[in-house]
């Protein structure tokens, strides 16, 4: 067993004779070194184990316990496996956790705890298997840094993990990197499941949106047997592995530029047992070899797939069409709509206010709460009426690019739109499903 692994399921503690066992917790407790997450445990000698943080109980630490207890007492340092978590530490919150631990840890720096510290502490983070993904709004104060590896080592203790790491922002270069910075471990590969597929990926290199677990569920419910689909945007195989496992589909063309996130998808395809139904074309997708062989296309990529459209139409079945999936970021509601019901309702509010008596004040309450409803009821039309403005927009473009490539007529039929998640304020992601036929 190698240090990693003893660290993760066995931890170091004190033992000696039980007649003792107060003395010494004793000790521990006011030189903050008793590990509180696990039980003072009894060994099958009969000898009791009183658990120690690792970092803190150092050499110098035992020598000094060594000269301060009295003599004929008995101690010596081991590990025990697979120690007895404590009841606090099974019921407490993982946040309270966490902050008690670095309160710990920064006392036994002699440094003081504060206020501004606590508030430096993440309330939520993304656990991706034994690794703990921080945001970037945490750990920024100085005192963090002056800790170093001592506070990783903290911090995967009390989450429960092997691993940390920070991202940033995701950087707005063609791949869409993750800034992520592997602060504990020694890789980033980690491995996640989603409806039955397993999926592993660098974290460092690539990216995985959970707000995206709604669209890979719908792919994988389409009915795609015998279909041959075409992903513009395969990543490490969000969308490609649901069509193939769940959805059913023959084969599957599966584009993509990041290197990185190529290899990821080659070893996805191989965990999920589908490499043979999946061919990887790495590079540029504007400059795809392939043409009139899919009967369905994948286009995921936001904040638009537009400079993809082309290509869909150029991998397109020519003889019978198929049916184009196109993302894209779309303003939901623009401020200038309003409902002209709604602007004589806050007129009858206006005139309620101007009387005094309280008849007249619960009129005005009356009118403000419809008010409040009706306004509610009007963007959520005027965000789907945007919607729909986009998808036939996108319908009109895309049949006018199949008409150019083919020197025929086409139609397009709007199947489906699709709303993943909100992207930013009155910005919504969504799916357009485009069905496209040749007339006759």
């Amino acid at each position: 067993m190698d240090e990693e692994d003893l660290c993760f399921c066995s931890t170091p503690a004190l033992i000696t004779q039980p007649q003792f066992t107060q003395q010494l917790r004793k000790y521990l407790q006011r030189e903050r070194i008793l590990d509180h997450r696990y039980r003072v445990q009894k060994l099958p000698d009969g000898a009791m184990a009183l658990p120690v943080h690792r970092e803190r109980f150092t050499a110098q630490r035992m020598e000094q316990l060594k000269a301060s207890i009295p003599a004929g007492i008995t101690c010596a340092l081991t590990w025990i496996q697979n120690p007895v978590p404590s009841k606090a530490s099974q019921t407490q919150p993982p946040v309270q956790k966490l902050q008690k631990e670095l309160q710990q840890l920064v006392l036994s720096h002699g440094a003081t705890w504060s206020e501004k510290l606590e508030k430096d502490l993440p309330r939520s983070w993304q656990r991706q298997g034994d690794l703990v993904l921080l945001s970037e709004d945490s750990f920024r104060e100085i005192l963090w840094a002056q800790l170093g590896q001592e506070l990783w080592e903290v911090v995967a203790r009390a989450l429960g993990a092997r691993r940390i790491a920070k991202y940033g922002r995701v950087q707005s270069d063609t791949f869409r990197t993750p800034t992520v910075t592997l602060l504990l471990g020694q890789d980033g590969w980690v491995e996640h499941v989603d409806n039955g597929i397993r999926y592993t990926f660098d974290v460092t290199r690539c990216m995985m949106s959970p707000g995206n677990i709604t669209e890979k569920l719908r792919i994988a419910s389409l009915l795609c047997e015998g279909e041959v689909v075409v992903d513009l945007y395969a990543g490490i195989g969000y969308f490609t592995l649901p069509y193939l496992v769940h959805a059913g589909a023959a084969f599957v063309h599966a584009c993509e530029c990041n290197p990185h996130a190529v290899e990821a998808l080659q070893k996805n395809l191989e965990l999920n047992g589908v490499q043979d139904q999946c061919l990887i074309h790495q590079g540029d997708n504007r400059k795809l070899e392939l043409t009139n062989v899919a009967d369905r296309v994948n286009l995921g990529l936001i904040p638009t797939s537009e400079e993809g459209w082309a290509v869909a139409c150029q991998v397109l079945r020519k003889d019978k069409g198929g049916v184009l999936h196109i993302h894209q970021n779309v303003e939901s509601f623009p401020a200038k709509i309003l409902d002209p019901l709604v602007q004589d309702w806050s007129q009858e509010l206006l005139q309620a206010q101007v009387g005094s008596d309280g008849k007249e004040e619960k009129v005005a309450l009356g009118c403000h709460n419809v008010l409040q409803n009706a306004g509610k009821k009007s963007l959520t039309l005027a965000a789907k009426q945007e919607w729909q403005n986009w998808a036939e927009a996108t319908g009109t473009k895309i049949r006018s690019l199949l008409q150019q490539l083919d020197g025929r007529q086409w139609r397009t039929t709007i199947l489906h739109i699709e709303r993943v998640k909100s992207y930013a304020p009155h910005v919504e992601h969504l799916v357009l499903d485009l069905d496209c036929r040749p007339s006759a």
